[in-house]
């Protein structure tokens, strides 16, 4: 699907769990910042998109600055 993998292991987990934590945020909190719709859904929608580029081991952003994560085969 995508060029190369450039999340690696670690990095996946992090992702996984920020993720996790940003969409359940609104849930467990009753902050005053969820009255407001754009950080009622946009701090969600950055969860889904952790999770996403955790899940594929893909990051665009990643792609843009050069980074790379993964283990070196060699």
């Amino acid at each position: 699907m995508f060029k190369s993998a450039n999340v690696g292991t670690v990095d996946r987990l992090v992702r996984f769990g920020l993720g996790a934590l940003l969409v359940a945020l609104p849930y467990l909190t009753s902050l005053e910042l969820w009255a407001n719709p754009i950080a009622r859904f946009g701090i969600p929608a950055i969860g889904v998109v952790l999770i996403l580029t955790g899940i594929v081991r893909f990051c665009p952003a990643y792609v843009l600055i050069g980074a790379n994560t993964c283990e070196r085969q060699s």
